[in-house]
């Protein structure tokens, strides 16, 4: 997505404005993704330098070929992982002849198999770990049988489709020993460090509310007839533990996440890395207690979306904590010129920070001026560094920031978030129990019915 410009107070804007005046923020940062890119690659390359022995080469299975995978194959490319990649699956067979293509032209001489089947993949003994990037409703059937034949997983956020998922993912990777990591980039950008130094530090005192928004504009896509399956499709495997129907091409690439079956709608799209970040600033370790939520259709009518077109979603912790989720189809211009971030409100100041990969800090009752992420990390989004992390908590037994437990506390957000928004609107929610208090309906959309033979079993 293009970085939009700013929409700060002027006072905020001349604040955050690191060039002329006339230059914005958003399009510095635009400007700088490419350094950032780079500051990356070279903090890696010393990484690797400075090791004191050679590493033994990672075998990978890669599942799921379409859009975000293109991303990673290109990282472990173009950053010369010490990876193998052996196994391309998914179900679209031009999707694995694009990556295979790709991979032996840019990569490795050998071609990695092929196959539309992912057991094929996780039974193969010489494969290390999984990178999993399907459709929501396929991420812990794969993660799950890929821990039980020992395999280390790299799962696309969020890592699970229903809230009880989780669970089961947390409980693989203890009870196998394996490394899970979710794909929240940001936790690994250098940004995401520094800032993190400064609130460790206590710069805004007592952070007591988080706030987190996506803030871009989306359009209308009105429902089509099923058509015939296209060549070269299991649409069978595709569809997996959803209910079986016809082919549909808006129930296929890109847009199955319009819809409840496949995926989660925006917050748990876009909306699960800002509400990811807004549990990192707010320091959150556990799960809140009262959930209220409210979305409309405001005007993409017509739009064959099963979720509303914005959204916004109130979380209480037992502590008194706050976290606010906002999502709005028209905003251009986004929200403090970003169209995905937060702000951390603490008693002393208060935080603009955005996935985007930049920060700023204003402080006391004048709005003080405060550090900002600086322009030699400008722009980082943490690709790089995540993958990384990935590879050295394979190789050396170390931890991950986004493994199974830090991520079911923000895969649970969106879950309990569209759940009240399907239900009540305003729940209580029992930490302990994780279960909600006195609706039995909302505690059965904590799981869901999985289609034979493609359960979590």
């Amino acid at each position: 997505m293009k970085l939009l410009k700013s929409t700060l107070t002027q006072k905020a804007a001349m604040t955050m404005n690191h060039n002329s005046p006339d230059s914005t923020r958003r399009q510095f940062l635009t400007q700088q993704a490419p350094l950032a890119t780079t500051v990356a690659a070279a903090t890696l390359k010393a990484v690797h330098t400075q090791a004191d022995e050679p590493q033994a080469k990672l075998v990978f299975g890669i599942v799921g070929c379409g859009g975000i995978m293109s991303l990673h194959v290109q990282g472990l490319v173009n950053r010369h992982d010490d990876v193998e990649i052996a196994w391309l699956c998914d179900v679209d067979d031009a999707q694995t002849e694009r990556r295979s293509r790709f991979i032996r032209q840019e990569f490795q001489p050998q071609a990695p198999k092929r196959t539309r089947r992912y057991e094929e993949v996780i039974q193969d003994k010489n494969v290390d770990a999984i990178v999993i990037a399907t459709p929501h409703h396929w991420h812990a059937p794969i993660a799950l049988a890929a821990m039980r034949e020992g395999k280390h997983v790299y799962i696309e956020k969020p890592i699970s489709h229903v809230y009880n998922e989780g669970h089961a993912i947390i409980k693989a990777a203890k009870e196998y020993g394996c490394v899970v990591q979710q794909g929240s980039q940001m936790r690994n950008s250098p940004v995401t460090r520094k800032a993190e130094k400064l609130l460790k530090e206590g710069i805004l005192g007592d952070i007591k509310v988080a706030r987190a928004w996506t803030a871009e504009t989306r359009s209308v896509s009105k429902p089509v007839a099923d058509t015939a399956i296209p060549a070269g499709v299991d649409y069978d495997r595709w569809l997996g533990p959803a209910p079986k129907r016809s082919f549909n091409r808006q129930r296929f690439h890109s847009t199955w996440r319009m819809f409840q079956d496949y995926g989660n709608g925006e917050i748990g799209d876009d909306g699960i890395h800002d509400l990811d970040m807004a549990a990192w600033g707010l320091g959150v370790d556990r799960l809140p207690s009262q959930i209220t939520a409210r979305g409309s259709r405001m005007m993409l009518h017509g739009h064959a979306s099963e979720y509303p077109d914005n959204m916004n979603v109130a979380y209480e912790y037992d502590d008194g904590r706050l976290l606010i989720y906002e999502n709005y189809p028209f905003t251009a211009y986004g929200i403090h010129g970003f169209d995905n971030g937060n702000v951390f409100y603490g008693t002393e100041g208060y935080m603009i920070f955005s996935r985007r990969g930049a920060f700023s800090v204003f402080l006391g009752p004048k709005n003080k001026p405060g550090p900002t992420e600086g322009q030699e990390i400008r722009g980082s989004r943490g690709y790089a560094e995540h993958m990384h992390e990935f590879q050295t908590a394979i190789r050396k037994g170390t931890g991950t920031k986004a493994n199974a437990q830090t991520a079911h506390y923000s895969c649970a957000l969106v879950h309990l978030g569209e759940i009240a928004y399907r239900t009540q609107g305003r729940l209580d929610f029992d930490p302990s129990a994780e279960q909600f208090i006195g609706n039995d309906e909302a505690n059965a959309l904590l799981t869901k019915e999985y289609r034979e033979p493609f359960g979590l079993t």
